[in-house]
């Protein structure tokens, strides 16, 4: 049976500063949103989108999404660099797998995670 779902899609932040946010972000990513209203502003990334709402309330909740990168030391001095800060720091979980976390300036979590295993399909 196949499945119903299709994958992943979408993550959204919370942005109560939407247009700082969106220049963090920019700025982060290398990219522009393809998508920016006063109520939302999306970001394709990797073919999955990021999503930005300033209604949204940041929380700290048990879910971390984790973005792939090609090399986490890189990308850990990158978000550092543009006044992230340290939620959990890089530690190898097997295989040659790598993962962190860091709080963006708007309280949120942002986790990446370079896994020479992973292929997107």
């Amino acid at each position: 049976m196949a499945s119903a779902f299709l994958g992943l899609r979408t993550i959204i932040y919370a942005a109560p500063d939407l247009f700082n946010a969106k220049n963090w972000y920019s700025t982060i990513l290398g990219i522009d949103p393809y998508f920016d209203e006063p109520f939302y502003i999306g970001f394709s990334v990797g073919g999955y989108e990021l999503g930005l709402d300033p209604a949204a309330k940041p929380s700290d909740g048990s879910t971390i999404t984790y973005w792939g990168v090609p090399n986490i030391e890189k990308a850990w001095e990158h978000l550092m660099s543009h006044g992230a800060s340290v939620h959990s720091g890089i530690e190898e979980v097997g295989g040659d797998i790598k993962v962190a976390s860091v709080k963006d300036p708007f309280g949120n979590v942002l986790g990446i995670i370079e896994n020479p295993h992973f292929k997107a399909e």
